[in-house]
């Protein structure tokens, strides 16, 4: 199993990375392969609908998000973790999945394991929440839950280390995480993956 943890926060060692690394460590003690990336200090640009991705199969704009894309394919799971900023996602970690998701239509990412992850000081962990899950929502993909919302509570720079409760529910989510992919790899070695019907777009054009 192969896991991908996006870390969405400006701050490459803040509590982000201390709920990510809660995962991770359960992870490794699991015998899961886990790749961090960050891109929250990175100039990651939002996406300009140019639609050149249908036909190159990457972003227009090279970046981190096609260095990105590859490690996305191979992955079992995915974790997206992100700080929350009036009460949503921040900027960065948004403009970068719009243009991941997006550029990567030819990557199929049916019954891949998505999970997020969201850090506050105190308000919006739920809202950022619901925001970020869509991306894997409406992808075939399934996500994976843990005892509580999975939010952890910090302000100051290592203060999410302090949120016990936050942090075990990381250790839920990867063990829950674990679990699933587990399962759905035996699924598809029986079973395989869900049956697909041709697309049809409705867009009550008159």
């Amino acid at each position: 199993m192969k896991v991908l943890l996006i870390n969405g926060s400006p701050h490459a060692k803040g509590n982000t990375f201390l709920a990510l690394d809660e995962m991770i460590k359960v992870f490794t003690e699991s015998g899961v392969e886990t790749n961090l990336v960050h891109v929250g200090g990175k100039d990651v640009r939002g996406c300009v609908a140019c639609g050149n991705c249908f036909n190159l199969g990457r972003c227009v704009f090279d970046d981190v998000v096609n260095e990105t894309a590859p490690l996305f394919a191979e992955a079992d799971g995915l974790v997206v973790g992100a700080p929350v900023y009036y009460g949503s996602p921040n900027g960065t970690i948004l403009a970068f999945l719009d243009r991941l998701f997006y550029s990567t239509n030819k990557i199929d990412k049916t019954m891949k394991v998505g999970a997020s992850v969201v850090i506050c000081r105190r308000g919006g962990a739920s809202a950022s929440f619901d925001v970020l899950n869509k991306y894997f929502t409406i992808s075939n993909m399934a996500v994976a839950g843990s005892q509580y919302w999975n939010m952890v509570y910090g302000l100051a720079q290592g203060e999410a280390a302090k949120d016990a409760e936050g942090l075990q529910t990381m250790r839920t989510l990867a063990r829950n995480m674990t679990f699933l992919m587990q399962s759905i790899a035996l699924g598809k070695e029986k079973f395989g993956l869900p049956a697909k019907e041709p697309w049809i777009p409705t867009h009550f054009i008159r």
